[in-house]
This record gives structure tokens, sequence and C-alpha cells, in this order.
């Protein structure tokens, strides 16, 4: 199952692009073998600072065709590491080709999209940097993929 990042903004050179890039290489070889991978993160970016309704307008065109859709955002579901290694499991196991993280950008995911998602995720219900909630998703992935191999992590 193909997993892709879908984000409102360029994360630049720093310790975050370090560390997203870092956990992404590492889940990719973890989740090779479990039918998970690879991960790519698309970056959009609404130059004309027209609001949530374009950022919206350019996730859409982001999210590859029929892959189920997983918002991160505040009001998702807060879940434990084995649960969301589960859940992307489950997933794979259902058959789906493509899954779609969504990270919007500093004031949120638009309602519209918002409701046009299949599952919605949340890591906790302090509002986070959407920079940084790309890293902490990547590590997620990791974790999920150690989780479902068997690994050092938290046992599913």
């Amino acid at each position: 199952m193909r997993i892709s990042i879908c984000a409102v903004g360029r994360l630049r050179a720093g310790p975050e692009k370090t560390l997203l890039d870092d956990y992404l290489t590492r889940f990719d070889r973890t989740g090779r073998s479990l039918g998970l991978g690879p991960a790519r993160v698309i970056e959009v970016e609404d130059k004309k600072n027209a609001g949530m309704g374009a950022e919206a307008a350019l996730l859409r065109k982001a999210l590859p065709n029929g892959a189920l859709i997983c918002t991160l955002d505040e009001r998702g579901k807060v879940m434990s590491s084995p649960d969301f290694a589960r859940k992307l499991a489950g997933w794979r196991d259902m058959g789906r080709q493509d899954l779609a993280f969504v990270i919007g950008g500093a004031d949120g995911i638009d309602p519209a999209l918002r409701a046009e998602a299949d599952f919605s995720i949340s890591f906790g219900a302090m509002v986070w940097p959407h920079m940084l909630v790309r890293v902490m998703l990547s590590e997620q992935l990791y974790r999920a993929a150690t989780i479902l191999s068997g690994g050092p992590y938290h046992r599913a």
C-alpha cells in the first residue's frame, strides 16, 4: 500500500526535514516486506494566500486517484501506536492500493475536505505546528511498521 503525505507548505532544509527524511527511509525499509510503502511527501502551496478553500483545492489535486483519505486534525481519533499499526494493516489487508494522509496549513483543513475524508487522526487535544506534524506522522508510520514486523516497539 503506497503512502502519500499530502501537506500544505514547503518544508525547507533543517532539523524537521532531516527527521522526516530519516523516518520515511526507515519506514520504506521496514514496511516493504509488509506490503507498506513506499511513502512520499507531496507538498502544495497556496502562493496567493487565498485561504483554506484554495489549499483544499490544491490538496485534492495532489491526492492519488482512489486513495483512502485520512486527515490529521485535532478533531480526529486519538490512537495508541499499536492501534494505528493495526489500522494501517487493516487498510492494507482490505486491498487498498493508496493511502493519503492530509495535513492542512496554519489554519487547518477546510471543513469540506475534512468531510470527504474516510478517517481522521489526532495527535492529541493540542494543536501542533503543521510542519512538525509531518515528522510526527513519519515517525508513527515507521513505528507502525516496526510493530507489525514484531520489532522492539509495543507489540500489536
